[in-house]
């Protein structure tokens, strides 16, 4: 009888023993840790799953300085260091990135192809509606918590939508006008000083139309100037307030139609359209969220070396874009390694570059050590990129995303189909 108790006690203790290891077993050296727990699973366990993982980035691919930045600098550095292989996949817009996620949910596909994506605003917005993204991940990466402000209103919010860790912020933008200074002696310094130019010099501007997010954001900056400034749209408001305020932005871009290039009839479809206008000579002027971009197209041949960029007196438009891991990613714990050395002040003050890229960091300067703030302090940034201290001084609040389609559905009906 005893020897029947020793034994029921020792198969008690084999039990236990295997259900023990089996729920500790993810987590042991060698284990694949669930997708779940790579949340609450040490630093050191997610890299070790990463180890030999390929992580495909989903971003818009429309310029060439952070294609390369991203393909010929972090790519094998990453390998290098992490041994974790990043492929970039190029799209046209991140709303089909977010398309495709959205059918992916609702087909219930539990493993997509998407390990990371660079988004913001609206498309952050949707994709956490519709319950879009891994989870709350920006908590566990080292390089977040060491070097950036993570209570930042700038970082914390995406277009007033808290943040929740469920994206890290890779940089820092700020909308910029781009002109030749060879044609254009005195840049107009606010939009009824453009509206002045644009008649004196008729077919030698234009705007992407929306919802390409340049012509969007050109859009929103004629919206502050001419319906009394941002202050009133960082509220909350429904979509008949919002619309009741826009009938003097509709009568601007319509004035200004006329004298745009090819008369309004048409507008270019993208960025890449207006780069190619302007660098032809076609039109005068060009735009867009990156201070450096005009930079790099000098060097590498694109824009006359006379190309140089201006902000409104009134300020600019600047947000915070990030990346984000889906809520189907293959590989994960390679998605928060990548997304990890994107934040290294390494490839932050690389991608700060104009060589690289020329974009503001999302890591705080603050936070770096006195050799990397010296690296930092002796980049040229290049006659086409304004002063760090010009931008920062004349930067403007994103409104929030939900107003975005709004007012792009706006421009489609009172400008461009009149």
């Amino acid at each position: 009888m005893r020897r029947n108790k020793v034994w029921i006690t020792l198969m008690i203790i084999i039990m236990l023993s295997v259900i023990l290891a089996a729920c500790t077993g993810n987590n042991s050296a060698g284990g694949k840790i669930s997708d779940k727990d790579l949340l609450e699973a040490d630093w050191s366990e997610v890299a070790k799953q990463a180890e030999g993982q390929t992580v495909n980035l989903y971003m818009w691919g429309g310029s060439d300085s952070i294609n390369q930045y991203i393909d010929e600098w972090v790519a094998p550095r990453l390998k290098e260091q992490a041994n974790v292989t990043l492929k970039r996949v190029p799209m046209n817009d991140t709303k089909d990135i977010i398309n495709k996620l959205l059918a992916e949910k609702q087909a219930s596909k539990q493993q997509g192809t998407i390990d990371m994506m660079w988004i913001n605003g609206e498309n952050f917005n949707t994709s956490q509606e519709s319950d879009l993204l891994f989870g709350s991940f920006t908590g566990k990466l080292p390089n977040a918590l060491e070097y950036v402000d993570l209570e930042s209103p700038d970082i914390a919010n995406d277009f007033g939508i808290p943040t929740e860790g469920m994206e890290a912020p890779w940089g820092k933008a700020q909308f910029v006008f781009v002109y030749d200074e060879a044609k254009v002696k005195n840049p107009p310094k606010s939009m009824e000083e453009l509206e002045q130019w644009v008649e004196q010099n008729p077919g030698k501007f234009t705007y992407p139309s929306p919802p390409d997010f340049t012509g969007s954001a050109f859009i929103r900056h004629a919206m502050y100037e001419t319906t009394g400034g941002h202050e009133q749209y960082l509220d909350e408001l429904d979509q008949t307030q919002l619309e009741s305020k826009l009938d003097p932005l509709w009568d601007y871009l319509n004035r200004i139609e006329p004298h745009l290039w090819r008369e309004g009839k048409t507008y270019p479809e993208s960025l890449a359209k207006l780069d190619q206008l302007f660098a032809s000579g076609e039109v005068w002027m060009s735009m867009g969220y990156d201070p450096a971009r005009a930079t790099n197209l000098i060097e590498n041949g694109t824009f006359a070396k006379t190309a140089r960029t201006f902000v409104l007196d009134g300020g600019t438009l600047s947000n915070t874009h990030y990346l984000a891991i889906p809520f189907n990613a293959p590989s994960p714990a390679g998605a928060m390694v990548a997304i990890n050395y994107l934040l290294s002040p390494e490839a932050q003050i690389a991608k700060y570059d104009p060589q690289h890229w020329g974009e503001d960091m999302s890591i705080d300067p603050a936070k770096l050590s006195d050799e990397d703030r010296q690296k930092l302090e002796a980049i040229d940034r290049g006659p086409a990129t304004l002063p760090a201290d010009v931008l920062a001084s004349h930067r403007l609040p994103e409104i929030a995303s939900s107003y975005v389609s709004i007012i792009e559905k706006g421009w489609t009906e009172h400008v461009a189909k009149k």
